[in-house]
């Protein structure tokens, strides 16, 4: 006779026989999933003090590993309190799978204790959801969670376990493949005609997002690029598509764009799009996505046209396999050089190029930015934010990444706090590797909790703090309006004081040369997995030339 599983143990033994290697979440009053996962081989456990931070941590984790992740979640508060993070984790398609428990049946609509409905509230956000209410479905629902997570576009899932199916035993699950990721190739004639496109196109542009980094690190967009003279933009998620140092990288577009190089997007004359929505920071700045020919290459049908109006040729399948076989119908059929366009090209990086090295008493953000580079080096893994200083972090050459340093950033809802929690998840998937999190002081705020799990796990993130004493972009767009306006001012703890409070190392840099050997210092300390907190002090006017002239 076969021993029966606790349905914990058979959820957890799927998820390993799925794939899977972390779970994320806070313990529950009864022994439950994270319980049952620390006894499977394969399985690792990562216990979180704050459902908001594991969710952001389990969003780090997939982003960097690059691979299904799990949270684990009951209901009532545990639920809604994970949410924010899952706005996130659902705007920037990670494979996160969701499980979490219900209600005694009998007491649903009957004032139950700790009862909402937990899925209309992430149907939204998630491609797939699903309501296990009979044992019997129990292995497959969980092995659907993973495929529907990983497969097209990577996606939040979400499978809520009713009470009744959480006591009763179950078989031992299957012993089959792992789940992986399928591989998808558009049509040779669909190839044909785009790569025609490309062929004799005039100014074409590469644009790579965030959907080049699955399954794993895109290659040959640099010589798909030199094939077609082309200049290649990156979204927020889609940096480490390309080397920053290369002759046809010219950073981010969109809201991040670095002048003068607004002008290559808004005389190219078509687009190719890898991987990417466009979405609406992608298209800030420049109106040239409305009308100039798009190639797409996604393996989602709902992205064509969902950021670009019109899309000439959608090619359905992974960026992967769309740049290699674009690479050799170009190869094997060239189109004539464009010495116009690459003239252009060289005068946008020279311009990009011709700033003078930071000065930290002019621009602390810059500096500190250029000696993050200088001490930590391109492959550093950036963990980033977005508020008023910190965005400065998303301008290219300010600070530069190498090809396959994936850095990991918010999505399009940018919930402060999101990096602090999301260094965690980045540091456990790359273990002995130097981390560091730019963020602002009220990002670091809302996220402040997360500095004990980092204590707690003993992981070494070096945390910059871009300190202005307050909110920055509400201060911004209150300055020179009317009144009466609240105080936008927040005066912050020492770092010192805060770091030590955690378990952590902080200090103050009021120049450069502090700066620096605090860096040194932190990434040597990193290393025996004790966190820095390094605070700088920052003007308000000390934020990039886009967001200057954009009337934030």
């Amino acid at each position: 006779m076969t021993d029966l599983l606790t349905c914990w143990a058979a959820v957890a033994h799927t998820l390993a026989a799925g794939g899977v290697r972390r779970v994320f979440g806070l313990p529950s009053d009864e022994p439950g999933l994270l319980d049952a996962a620390s006894a499977v081989p394969g399985l690792d456990v990562t216990v979180i003090g704050d459902q908001r931070t594991a969710a952001c941590a389990a969003t780090g984790y997939a982003l960097t590993a690059r691979e299904p992740t799990v949270l684990a979640l009951n209901s009532g508060p545990s639920f809604a309190n994970a949410l924010p993070g899952l706005l996130e984790a659902s705007s920037l398609a990670v494979p996160l799978v969701v499980i979490t428990t219900a209600v005694p049946k009998e007491n649903v609509g009957r004032g139950a204790f700790q009862y909402m409905d937990q899925l209309s509230m992430i149907r939204d956000l998630a491609g797939w959801t699903h309501r296990v209410d009979d044992p019997e479905q129990l292995t497959w629902a969980v092995r659907q969670a993973i495929h529907r997570a990983l497969n097209g576009r990577p996606d939040l899932t979400a499978l809520e376990i009713t009470d009744e199916v959480t006591r009763a035993d179950q078989p031992p699950p299957p012993v089959i493949r792992p789940v992986r990721r399928l591989r998808t190739l558009p049509s040779p004639a669909d190839l044909d005609e785009a790569a025609e496109t490309l062929r004799t196109a005039r100014r074409p542009l590469i644009v790579a997002g965030g959907g080049t980094r699955w399954p794993h690190d895109i290659e040959g967009v640099e010589e798909l690029a030199d094939l077609l003279e082309a200049p290649v933009f990156t979204t927020a998620a889609g940096r480490g598509a390309v080397d920053e140092r290369h002759p046809r990288a010219f950073g981010l577009l969109g809201l991040y764009t670095t002048p003068p190089a607004t002008d290559l997007l808004e005389t190219s004359d078509t687009l190719l799009l890898l991987g990417t929505r466009l979405e609406e920071t992608a298209r800030m700045g420049w109106t040239n996505w409305r009308t100039a020919t798009v190639v797409q290459a996604d393996t989602s049908p709902a992205a064509f046209g969902e950021g670009s109006p019109t899309v000439t040729h959608p090619l359905l399948g992974e960026a992967q396999s769309t740049v290699r076989e674009l690479t050799r119908r170009l190869t094997a059929a060239p189109g004539k050089p464009k010495a116009e366009w690459s003239a252009a090209q060289h005068q946008v990086s020279a311009a990009q190029h011709a700033t003078t090295e930071p000065d930290f008493g002019r621009s602390p953000v810059r500096s500190t930015l250029h000696h993050i580079s200088r001490v930590l080096g391109p492959h550093t893994l950036l963990v980033q934010e977005n508020g008023l200083h910190d965005i400065w972090t998303y301008h290219y050459p300010v600070l530069t990444v190498a090809h396959g340093a994936r850095p990991v950033c918010p999505g399009e809802q940018t919930m402060m706090g999101f990096g602090l929690g999301a260094s965690i998840g980045a540091a456990l998937a790359r273990p002995g590797e130097p981390v560091v999190l730019v963020t602002g002081d009220s990002a670091l705020r809302l996220g402040v909790g997360a500095l004990d799990a980092l204590h707690h796990h003993a992981l070494g993130v070096i945390v910059v703090v871009l300190d202005n004493e307050g909110f920055g972009w509400p201060r911004r767009l209150r300055a020179g309006t009317p009144g009466p306006h609240i105080s936008t001012t927040w005066r912050s703890t020492p770092a010192d004081d805060l770091a030590r409070a955690f378990g952590g190392h902080g200090i103050t840099a009021p120049d450069e040369e502090t700066l620096t050997t605090a860096l040194r210092e932190a990434q040597f300390r990193s290393v025996s997995g004790k966190f820095t907190l390094i605070r700088v002090q920052v003007p308000d006017d000390d934020v990039p030339a886009g967001i200057a002239s954009s009337g934030y």
